[in-house]
């Protein structure tokens, strides 16, 4: 069996508003964690993880992509005339027809407009990734095909049509399981953001990782209480907080962090005065490596 490769993979940028991210936690609280502009708003990663194994290349998540017309752009704060997550995929020696699978914890736009491409003006929206399955949760999956009206928004509508079309959707139950050349995903539903994110708990010989979707967007929000006001069920989304991360802990796993404009992954250590998890071994990114070497 080869080697197994893990990569963090940068997307666009984004700036959302600090309140809206930081939900129930006040400024003066958050603006310790982070500094905002003029406008209220805070830099937003829009990170993907890259597994590379003999026979699969298996990119979870694609970020917000480059699809969005100029004036979408401008309000929610897209950085870049690009789409940096090819150009990323480029500095690896990758393009997108390489990628085997393409793991989406949720179908929101700041995680599955990566999928498409570059916005034209006059063209239809136009799928990526041509030989990749397309793998995320079935409810979420639902949701997305009738969101409610407080969440619409945050979907793609041409997206849903773009994906059937292409034959290569594959709907997860929370528990099932996918195993390439050595690795071992298994798939975790978590509703406390939108109903049925599916996390991914990635293994293989030398370690794990969790890819935490926005269940922990970044590492200011491993703190317990702090949720986004984007959560549709924040105490709940609590509760599976303390699970996922009790799981990362106890097996001295890797956490993921999509949207931290600096962090890519961290452990997770137990504060000895509070007993809560928080952060630990901060890294800011990794190419080409093994779990046990990030």
């Amino acid at each position: 069996m080869g080697k197994i490769r893990f990569s963090s993979v940068n997307g666009n940028m984004m700036g959302l508003d600090g309140g809206a991210m930081f939900g129930n936690a006040p400024k003066a609280l958050w603006q310790r964690w982070t500094r905002a502009d003029d406008n209220n708003m805070i830099d937003i990663a829009s990170r993907c993880l890259l597994v590379e194994t003999d026979s699969a290349r298996i990119l979870f998540e694609t970020g917000v992509g480059a699809y969005l017309s100029p004036a979408m752009k401008q309000r929610f704060g897209v950085k870049g005339e690009s789409h940096q997550l090819l150009d990323s995929l480029d500095d690896l020696g990758l393009d997108h027809g390489d990628i085997t699978h393409v793991v989406l914890s949720h179908l929101h736009f700041d995680h599955a407009g990566g999928l498409l491409a570059t916005w034209q003006e006059g063209r239809e929206p136009e799928l990526l990734f041509p030989n990749a399955e397309f793998i995320t949760g079935r409810a979420n999956w639902e949701r997305s095909c009738s969101p409610h009206i407080r969440d619409r928004a945050s979907f793609i509508p041409a997206l849903n049509r773009l994906l059937e079309e292409s034959n290569r959707l594959s709907l997860k139950e929370n528990g099932d399981l996918l195993e390439l050349d050595g690795v071992r995903i298994r798939f975790m539903e978590s509703n406390g953001h939108t109903p049925g994110m599916m996390l991914s708990h990635i293994s293989c010989d030398d370690g794990s990782l969790v890819f935490a979707g926005d269940i922990a967007p970044g590492h200011f929000w491993v703190n317990l209480p702090i949720t986004m006001g984007y959560d549709r069920f924040p105490e709940e989304l609590v509760n599976e907080k303390k699970r996922v991360f009790k799981e990362v802990y106890e097996g001295n796993a890797w956490i993921f962090y999509t949207h931290d404009p600096v962090y890519s992954v961290s452990k997770l250590a137990v504060d000895s005065k509070n007993g809560r998890f928080v952060p630990s071994s901060l890294v800011e990114s990794f190419a080409g490596t093994s779990l046990g070497r990030i």
